[in-house]
């Protein structure tokens, strides 16, 4: 998840909120992946159940509309070789998550969609070290309503 996140930095999570509303583009969440449901990766949502998610030149387009993304870097655009073979419409309960560092990330453009029940929590704030402390906020997205 670089730049957002580094190694070795405790990241506390919210497990209460996705209880009482559903989650949200933008947030960062804890989950567990389809490829090792054992495993806990953390990724960012893009696309919400029934959008339809599309990767193609270095951009995500949700519903035929760019995905401005203020949080990624020039560096960490998409690669034509991590683009999207056919767009993804998203079913009730489907997720479509990426990684921040978009060209070494597992993530839905690899095993496909997340499913809700696979969801953890959404990331709170970074606990550790103490240097780098802050609270995380999902981004206001320019084309959003």
């Amino acid at each position: 998840m670089e730049p957002s996140f580094s190694d070795r930095e405790y990241i506390i999570i919210d497990k209460l909120s996705y209880r009482l509303r559903e989650p949200q583009r933008g947030e960062v969440i804890v989950f567990h992946p389809p490829v090792d449901p054992t495993d806990n990766y953390i990724k960012r949502i893009i696309g919400l159940p029934g959008e339809t998610v599309r990767v193609a030149d270095g951009n995500v387009y949700i519903n035929n509309n760019k995905l401005d993304e203020p949080y990624l870097s020039t560096d960490n655009r998409v690669t034509e070789a991590f683009n999207l073979k056919e767009p993804i419409t998203l079913g009730p309960d489907q997720f479509f998550v990426m990684g921040d560092n978009r060209n070494h990330s597992s993530d839905s453009r690899e095993w496909g969609v997340l499913p809700r029940q696979e969801i953890e929590g959404r990331t709170w704030f970074v606990a550790l070290p103490t240097d780098r402390f802050h609270f995380i906020t999902p981004p206001t997205y320019a084309n959003e309503k």
